[in-house]
């Protein structure tokens, strides 16, 4: 976790700023500013686009009654993804395109997906590697074992009630 860190809030921004410098170079200040600038713009929309395509496809998996997901990873994608786009940069704008755009982040939702089952796998003794992993059942406790109760209550002759059995 600290390695994934460290890349996230050094080496990408150094990467960025690396790019910036180096498009700005080549094409000169304002037009790299211009150009990020359209980038977030259009991304907002394509974002906005997408996320409520994506509620739809959400809603609609309810509605049928299944479970929806596919189009919950489809909707995360399409956050993530509109954060890059926000996010100034060239590189974190190319990453995000691919997590918005439907035909790049289908390939993103099966490998989300395939990675998600092989972590979370219900029921399993194991994860493939071998070792214990995924959900555990709870550790039985003292006093879980099912209480076997009979009931009793009996009516006599005279109205009151005596004891009368009732297995359950």
């Amino acid at each position: 976790m600290p390695a994934l860190l460290l890349i996230a809030f050094i080496v990408v921004p150094i990467v960025e700023l690396f790019v910036i410098a180096q498009v700005g170079d080549l094409i000169g200040l304002l037009p790299t500013l211009v150009i990020l600038l359209l980038v977030s713009v259009a991304g907002a929309w394509l974002v906005r686009r997408e996320g409520r395509a994506a509620w739809r496809n959400f809603t609609a998996a309810l509605q049928q009654a299944r479970i929806p997901a596919k189009e919950v990873v489809d909707g995360a994608l399409v956050l993530v993804g509109g954060t890059l786009l926000l996010t100034p940069g060239f590189v974190s704008d190319a990453a995000g395109l691919l997590l918005v755009l439907p035909p790049t982040r289908a390939v993103a939702n099966r490998l989300v997906r395939s990675r998600a089952r092989g972590l979370f796998a219900l029921g399993s003794l194991g994860t493939p590697h071998g070792r214990r992993g995924g959900v555990r059942p709870p550790p039985r406790t003292r006093g879980a074992e099912p209480i076997d109760v009979e009931v009793v209550d009996v009516q006599r002759d005279d109205g009151q009630r005596s004891p009368r059995r009732d297995r359950t």
